[in-house]
């Protein structure tokens, strides 16, 4: 089976065509196509970021995540990009269609499955994919356990993630260079084979440590051409992790007192040079485990009368028998 480059839905770059009479490809619209501007026209760049909706994805994806401006200037530079390309397309002008593969590097917990939805919708919006979907993979989606097994499981995930993107967590593991006969790579070259000829009707991020990620480039020097865009997620700070952990603290309904707050700064400050830190995933396991020890305090408790402040508020008590701190006392 060969897989055949999709039918570039943009005409020019940015705006899909009034589609012939008949059945649209999946998730199309009968768009109309737009008039071309005369040379000496003007156009409200406002007025097309309003139309286009990116403000909502950049705006939600701020609210969604604390920090990581470099992550986030590079996300709105690359909407910048598309937009401007749009309005240039209304003038008649051939813009180059960027290739956006990318290359997500960072810690656990650090985001770059969040900003990975948020970027296919991003590109959806801004006409660059069809459908704007997230399809997301590991290795085990990919890599068969015999042969003639793997390029069936590849071209299977493949032809799912078309008009959208493709993340592959954890992309380090379909290379092994200590076996030559592993399946891997025959997943990596369809997957380059599609980046090439695809590129108009995927975008493909690979995601993993930086320096896991630098080994499986340098033994796989055609996937890293075809990367355009290397994005690093630094890991939080003690106070983006207390911002963090406020923000999913009011999601799920609870608060901190004030003597909590302070706790809770210690809790981080400890639990962040411990091993197996995952950023605001471990936040989010240690507020897990501290509703567990509030549930738990209430039912103990002499007093079983009980507010909506007292079923909702989260005390020392609550994190100060975490085994963070335990861990804490005996290395001293």
């Amino acid at each position: 089976m060969t897989l055949q480059s999709a039918e570039n839905p943009r005409s020019p770059f940015g705006y899909r065509p009034r589609p012939a009479p008949g059945p649209q490809r999946d998730g199309e619209s009968d768009v109309p196509e737009r008039e071309t501007l005369p040379a000496d026209a003007v156009v409200d760049l406002s007025v097309a970021r309003r139309e286009s909706g990116v403000e909502e994805v950049l705006a939600k994806l701020d609210g969604e995540l604390v920090g990581l401006v470099p992550v986030k200037t590079r996300i709105a530079e690359i909407a910048a990009l598309l937009l401007v390309d749009r309005v240039r397309a209304r003038f008649g002008v051939s813009a180059p269609q960027p290739t956006l593969h990318m290359c997500f590097t960072g810690n656990p917990g650090t985001g770059k499955t969040t900003v990975a939805i948020r970027m296919a919708d991003l590109l959806h919006r801004l006409g660059y994919l069809r459908r704007g979907h997230l399809v997301s993979v590991t290795r085990d989606d990919l890599v068969g356990e015999y042969v003639g097994h793997t390029a069936p499981k590849t071209k299977d995930v493949i032809k799912r993630a078309m008009g959208g993107v493709l993340f592959i967590d954890e992309a380090y593991y379909l290379y092994k260079v200590e076996n030559d006969r592993d399946y891997g790579s025959e997943a990596i070259e369809i997957l380059l084979q599609v980046m090439e000829n695809n590129r108009d009707d995927l975008v493909v991020i690979l995601a993993g440590y930086a320096d896991k990620m630098d080994q499986f480039f340098s033994a796989n020097p055609g996937m890293q051409s075809r990367i355009a865009h290397h994005i690093t997620f630094p890991d939080y700070t003690v106070d983006e992790l207390k911002d963090i952990a406020m923000l999913m603290t009011e999601g799920m309904g609870y608060r901190f007192s004030d003597e909590a707050h302070e706790v809770l700064h210690r809790y981080l400050k400890l639990r962040i040079d411990q091993p197996w830190f995952a950023n605001a995933r471990s936040v989010r396991n240690a507020l897990e485990r501290a509703r567990l020890r509030h549930a738990r305090r209430l039912l103990g408790g002499d007093d079983q009368m009980v507010d909506l402040a007292a079923l909702s508020t989260i005390e020392p008590a609550d994190l100060l028998s975490s085994r963070v701190f335990r861990a804490a006392e005996n290395n001293r």
